[in-house]
């Protein structure tokens, strides 16, 4: 009879390829991680690409997108277009996605599509970031980087409650066809997870 020469691994063997198998799914999840990172600071750049845009055409034009009547408040008549009036300054670099006659006022990165809005909330000028096109979807899971991200660009800390960027229930007014949403009045801020908007005081302190 012929000896089994087969053999078998030892402990120690074992132990290395689990380490091995160990690291390797380490840099799998920080890589992840960067990516995902990356890809919030893509979110807050493109947001803020929005924000300087404004003020560009407020340079321009002496009001801001949105505020036909030069009144001081975007989307408080109902002839005020911010996507009319930003399509038809000619911006170089604009931050609008889509084609021409085909704009969007999006953000995309990968797989993920954000909407953003200028409005009022009664008093004072917004800018609101929303997951669906009515404003109608709650923030959760990933999401919650990216607004995070953009929280803490401008706050220095994420919580959604406090300071100019504050997370809050839909819009009262939302157009999709304008760009425009407004709250009739002030919205408390709360967290950010299971919140619709985010909501961005560009144009004045909050408080």
């Amino acid at each position: 009879m012929k000896k089994n020469s087969q053999k078998g691994f030892t402990l120690v063997e074992l132990a290395i390829v689990l380490v091995i198998i160990g690291i390797i799914l380490g840099a799998v999840i920080k890589g992840q991680d960067l990516i995902q990172n990356a890809r919030a600071k893509k979110v807050t750049a493109k947001f803020k690409e929005w924000e300087i845009t404004q003020w560009n055409f407020y340079d321009r034009k002496g009001r801001f997108a949105g505020d036909q009547n030069n009144s001081g408040l975007i989307g408080d008549d109902n002839n005020d277009d911010v996507k009319t009036d930003l399509i038809n300054a000619n911006f170089i670099n604009p931050p609008y996605e889509g084609t021409t006659n085909n704009e969007t006022n999006t953000i995309t990165v990968g797989s993920y599509k954000y909407y953003v809005f200028f409005g009022n909330d009664g008093t004072k000028n917004i800018m609101v970031l929303c997951k669906a096109q009515d404003c109608g979807t709650a923030f959760g899971g990933d999401d919650l980087v990216f607004v995070d991200a953009i929280d803490v660009s401008f706050d220095n800390v994420a919580d959604g409650e406090r300071g100019n960027v504050i997370c809050a229930g839909t819009p009262d007014n939302v157009s999709s066809t304008t760009w425009i949403a407004t709250y009739n009045n002030a919205p408390t801020g709360s967290a950010c997870n299971g919140s619709n908007a985010l909501i961005y005081y560009f144009d004045s302190k909050r408080q």
